[in-house]
């Protein structure tokens, strides 16, 4: 594993911070005692919380081989719009897990699993040469005494382990308790029941101007029908509650700079993010965090009102997707996989802005494998008996193919040809596979198919095809099932 060293500010009758020997070695966080938290199971939201949601921005610093922290502000963020029996995240996924624990008696009071855009940062060649800093947040329900804040990370093993500890108490003088007096229009697209039954979903848009309100509010519905129309959504609509936020701009469209064309938005979402073309993020959450506080939410989608083809989805922090492309139901359902469910790319024959090392261990997201061990494949109880481990298929010729249309792909991106020739390719792409698909002899099976999360050998995935592997419309079963999980922590 990788030295990491951590910083913390000094933030007035707020913040005490654990800091380990900057002299320890990869094994520091086997060697640096930590608060370990006592998980007694969820606790009683009332004797502990009040209904309303508490967010601390931090600043995340670091390279590819250290990183720091430092408080930034803590703020009400509005209503609290978590389930209040489903405190304890269960499910364990993602990067980072972030743990609130009652600061006296120790007991664990909240949990939660995230990725974060620094996370996604360290992966790539710049953090090797320089540092970066990203602003990020912890939303959970605001204490009624003081708490600590337990910030862990995946070590080499996957197991998480404490990089961080801070103490917070909501009486400080330094703890803003204010709500935010909003102004933007909100836009009700689907209200099913209270927040904290509901998985609550805010829609931000970028790039619309004041005269594009009205298409900013098709689009929202658009694209929530996308969303709602795709198992296992669809099945779960009920389970959702939709609100859009208006935020004007003061020109259309959002910054492309791979194009040579930039713009100042409200959001700040730009494509080009970690030099890859087609990945539209934005890195200032603050901002974001205080438009969607408006509303209650547990997920969001930030629309890009373009047509290029673009978008994004870090997984409990949002999902980015432009907004008139051929294929913008595919991204908006596809990122939602990430976002929602930490789901992997399945795909391999992409490029892609990450150094993906070398498979050692089984990964911890729920659709992929290593295949290290048969017996105990994650999803074995979806393998019909008499279905191999491994699961041949027709690798070499998609493979061949699919290398074939990145090649393609790079050249028409390196020219800058017009966003209708990128859809005809991908369409062409498309009926490709529905050619190779058909031939599949376990093409409905669930198995282990050799090719996922960027490497064509070593990891494998849970079918032959998923929206997580192609752009066709359906999430595997393995993939429903995770994204299932995640939709009853928010209705409990």
């Amino acid at each position: 594993m990788k030295n990491i060293f951590l910083f913390c500010a000094f933030f007035p009758l707020i913040i005490s911070c654990a800091q380990p020997d900057k002299k320890v070695t990869e094994a520091f966080p086997e060697r640096v005692s930590y608060l370990e938290a006592v998980n007694n199971g969820n606790v009683e939201f009332g004797k502990f919380f009040t209904d309303k949601t508490m967010r601390l921005d931090y600043f995340h610093s670091g390279t590819s081989a250290e990183e720091h922290f430092a408080i930034d502000r803590i703020v009400s963020d509005g209503v609290w719009s978590g389930s209040k029996n489903s405190l304890i995240d269960e499910l364990r996924l993602g990067l980072y897990f972030v743990e609130i624990a009652d600061r006296d008696s120790k007991t664990l009071l909240y949990s939660r699993g995230f990725a974060s855009v620094f996370g996604e940062w360290q992966t790539i060649p710049e953090a090797g040469e320089k540092w970066g800093t990203f602003n990020e947040s912890f939303r959970f329900p605001w204490p009624l005494k003081p708490v600590t804040v337990i910030l862990k990370k995946r070590d080499a093993s996957n197991n998480f382990t404490t990089i961080w500890t801070a103490d917070i108490d909501p009486a400080s003088r330094q703890v803003n308790p204010a709500d935010l007096d909003h102004t933007n229009k909100v836009d009700i697209i689907a209200l099913n029941g209270p927040a904290d039954k509901k998985a609550d979903l805010v829609i931000l848009g970028d790039g619309y101007t004041s005269g594009e309100m009205e298409k900013f509010r098709k689009d929202a519905a658009r694209l929530s029908g996308y969303l709602l129309n795709s198992e296992p959504f669809k099945s779960h609509s009920s389970d959702f509650n939709i609100r859009a936020i208006e935020t004007p701009s003061g020109s259309s469209g959002v910054s492309k700079p791979h194009h040579g064309e930039f713009r100042r938005t409200p959001l700040t979402v730009h494509y080009s993010s970690f030099d890859s073309e087609r990945y539209a993020l934005s890195y200032d959450n603050r901002t974001i965090r205080d438009v969607a506080s408006q509303v209650p939410y547990d997920l969001m989608v930030i629309m890009i009102n373009e047509r290029t083809y673009g978008g994004g989805g870090i997984y409990n922090l949002y999902t980015t997707v432009a907004a008139d492309n051929k294929f913008t139901e595919y991204i908006m359902v596809h990122e939602m996989g990430h976002h929602m469910a930490a789901l992997a790319d399945e795909y391999y024959t992409s490029a892609v802005s990450y150094e993906v090392p070398e498979v050692k261990i089984e990964p911890w997201e729920l659709n992929i494998t290593a295949l290290f061990d048969k017996n105990n494949l994650k999803w074995k109880d979806l393998v019909e008996a008499g279905t191999p481990l491994p699961t041949p298929w027709n690798k070499e010729e998609f493979d061949k193919s699919g290398y074939a249309i990145q090649k393609e792909r790079d050249s028409l991106r390196a020219a800058h040809v017009a966003e209708t020739v990128m859809e005809d390719l991908f369409t062409r792409q498309l009926n490709i596979e529905n050619e190779y698909f058909a031939k599949e002899k376990y093409r409905d099976k669930v198995g282990a198919f050799e090719g996922a999360g960027y490497l064509a050998k070593g990891l494998y995935r849970p079918q032959a095809d998923c929206i997580m592997y192609s752009r066709h419309m359906t999430f595997c079963k393995v993939c429903q099932r995770s994204i299932e999980t995640v939709i009853d922590q928010y209705i409990k």
